[in-house]
């Protein structure tokens, strides 16, 4: 198994985040149709697609390249008894084929960095019907002047990151109107994320010992937390809600 997926299989979620976030977004969506057309972009094991179709009336279309996340959903959607309004696809967010003004809400927590926000609001635009909405959380600044060892982290990690006031700015020249944005709490990294990566990568080292396969990527998701156990005043999730005008 590629050790990326081996780190991240059977966490209770891919990225920081929790329901209560994903309900207090949609909270802010004030005029959605009854029975919206949802598209779950990066859906990963579904914990938000699942909480959508509990919140709403909407038909859901989940969409993940990795099979093993979409199968987890598929049960735990089940589970919920909202499988008949969840459909997966097993698809990437770059290859999205889907028909032109057709879907109320785009939703995607903690994978629109893999195609850029700028790249992946702009372009799955054209989905949205009038006044559809798209809902994102977005890695951010939200200091200005970071120290030089967590700067130095993410622009090698992730040079795309931005600062929130940067992000505001795209959201607008790409023709939306900014409904509004928060940050996600701190408990959102940890309860649901950080802390059960780090059981699963002492796991892991137990498991592979000095393979130097994998031992590189095990020491880089363990720096990836120590840099937010030391410097979460600086950057974190912010949700970006906006509405296509």
């Amino acid at each position: 198994m590629n050790i990326f997926f081996e780190i991240h299989q059977d966490l209770p979620r891919e990225a920081p985040g929790d329901n209560r976030q994903t309900r207090k977004a949609l909270s802010m969506l004030r005029d959605l149709p009854a029975r919206p057309r949802i598209l779950d972009i990066g859906c990963g094991t579904g914990m938000q697609t699942i909480e959508l179709a509990k919140q709403t009336q909407g038909m859901i279309t989940a969409i993940d390249n990795h099979k093993p996340f979409l199968e987890e959903l598929k049960q735990q959607a089940a589970k919920g008894g909202v499988s008949n309004r969840i459909t997966t696809l097993q698809v990437s967010m770059f290859d999205l084929e889907f028909e032109k003004e057709s879907i109320d809400l785009i939703w995607s927590e903690g994978a629109i960095y893999i195609i850029g926000f700028e790249k992946g609001i702009r372009g799955w635009k054209p989905f949205l019907k009038r006044g559809g909405y798209i809902a994102v959380t977005e890695l951010s600044w939200i200091k200005a002047d970071p120290p030089e060892e967590v700067r130095s982290f993410w622009e090698t990690e992730y040079p795309g990151m931005k600062k929130m006031e940067d992000n505001r700015s795209i959201i607008r020249e790409a023709g939306y109107e900014q409904v509004g944005d928060f940050l996600l709490p701190e408990s959102c990294w940890w309860e649901p994320y950080y802390h059960p990566m780090e059981s699963r990568l002492e796991m892991l080292r137990r498991k592979y010992g000095e393979d130097e396969s994998v031992k590189k990527p095990i020491a880089d998701t363990q720096q990836e937390i120590e840099m937010y156990r030391q410097y979460s005043a600086w950057y974190g999730y912010v949700f970006y809600l906006m509405q296509a005008r």
